[in-house]
């Protein structure tokens, strides 16, 4: 869009008084005078950023600015930069409080179920939503837990709307599965299989390729009359995407070697693989970065709770960077409360990861390795309004959002006329 267009554009679309709280908001709004974050370019000192019904239409310095009208927003300096977006938690899945009731993590009567589905368990009235949002957290990959060695979908939400299908920004998202120490555990006090690695690798590969060969025979069916339809697998049904690289493949993995088999398993079957927590992942960097593995990495704050975890450090991050592995930072909800999400971050910081590869982990990369960039991530126009204004440092413990906006709506603090 040209200056003259977006000048044209945005004076044509002012016709309304505005409304800064919580009953009424604008189809169009534009801030003005803002530090821009918009992570796909620099930073833009002095800007201003214009949306519409929920999406944004144009960004830029103040300079290409139009004619201020009457529903414009001065920020007066304060930063402004996309949503956060946490890449993978299980909030709303395993509720707050309640104990078993709310807690819809993991079906652990069966091994493999991958057409199990999140947005059949979350909670849209969970109230860590509300902690998310106003800690600046706008988006969300929640789903089942690492139990099973096929876990089922996940789903990417935003974090507020009434129902879940007001939420949704891609379900699936992901097909989850889980390597390691959690679904031996889970299974070796049942005497059932899987109580080792290979096990639980063999699960997988068995039901992959039981998925490869029930989506051929449906397509000879489909090509010949004569031939009929496989009868309906529910758990080949599910899988179909994964093995089509529509959507990812996240695997839960911690130790080094653990990730090692998820990259064999995503390599003999074509899948396209995001490595979960990776907390061994420093020392294989090298591998990652060769193959371009991305790595969700996280919980960053809590202790050495379990075998797998003992060489965790939280200059994992950091180290990954340094290989150019890509990487986002997760909270993994509950473990870590998912309002500390910038906080992770800043303990990453901490470590020796760069301020602008800790915002990006946050944002674009979050957005770009979880297969959402096309709605959320970045400051572009034609991305949703999932702003999010701050008062100086987001990753100082002593600062919140002053104003926190999903769709373009205002849904924490209030925006200063």
């Amino acid at each position: 869009m040209t200056e003259e267009s977006c000048t044209r554009h945005i004076q044509g679309s002012f016709n309304r008084a505005v409304y800064t709280d919580f009953r009424k908001e604008e189809s169009f709004m534009l801030i003005i005078h803002a530090h821009l974050f918009p992570m796909d370019q620099e930073p833009i000192p002095d800007g201003f950023l214009a949306w519409e019904n929920g999406v944004i239409t144009s960004i830029g310095p103040m300079k290409l600015c139009p004619p201020m009208l009457e529903n414009t927003i001065d920020l007066k300096g304060a930063s402004l930069m996309p949503g956060l977006i946490d890449a993978h938690c299980h909030i709303g899945i395993c509720g707050d409080g309640g104990g078993i009731e709310n807690e819809d993590i993991n079906e652990e009567t069966d091994p493999v179920t991958p057409h199990l589905r999140a947005i059949d368990a979350v909670n849209p009235f969970d109230r860590c939503f509300e902690e998310a949002v106003a800690a600046g957290v706008t988006t969300v990959l929640t789903g089942p837990g690492s139990a099973n060695p096929i876990a089922g979908e996940f789903c990417a939400l935003k974090t507020w709307g009434e129902t879940i299908e007001d939420r949704i920004i891609a379900a699936p998202v992901g097909m989850k599965f889980s390597l390691g120490e959690n679904p031996k555990m889970t299974y070796s006090g049942k005497n059932q299989t899987p109580i080792t690695r290979m096990a639980t690798a063999a699960l997988i590969r068995e039901q992959l390729m039981k998925a490869r060969r029930y989506q051929k025979d449906k397509a000879r069916a489909a090509e010949d009359d004569e031939m009929d339809e496989p009868e309906l697998d529910l758990k080949c049904e599910a899988l179909i995407p994964t093995l089509n690289r529509k959507i990812k493949a996240f695997f839960h993995a911690h130790r080094a070697d653990d990730i090692l088999t998820a990259i064999r398993i995503a390599e003999e079957f074509g899948l396209d693989p995001v490595i979960v927590h990776g907390t061994e992942g420093y020392r294989i960097a090298s591998t990652l970065s060769k193959k371009q593995v991305p790595v969700i990495t996280g919980p960053i704050m809590g202790d050495r709770s379990k075998p797998e975890l003992l060489y965790h450090t939280t200059a994992n991050t950091a180290l990954l960077r340094q290989y150019g592995v890509p990487t986002a930072i997760c909270t993994d909800h509950p473990e870590t409360p998912i309002q500390y999400l910038a906080l992770t971050a800043a303990l990453c910081q901490k470590a020796g990861l760069s301020r602008d590869d800790a915002l990006l982990s946050l944002t674009r990369w979050a957005a770009e390795l979880s297969g959402v960039s096309s709605r959320v991530g970045t400051l572009t126009p034609g991305k949703d309004a999932d702003l999010v204004i701050f008062q100086g440092d987001p990753f100082d413990i002593m600062n919140s959002p002053q104003c926190v906006l999903i769709n373009g709506e205002v849904r924490f603090g209030r925006l200063n006329v």
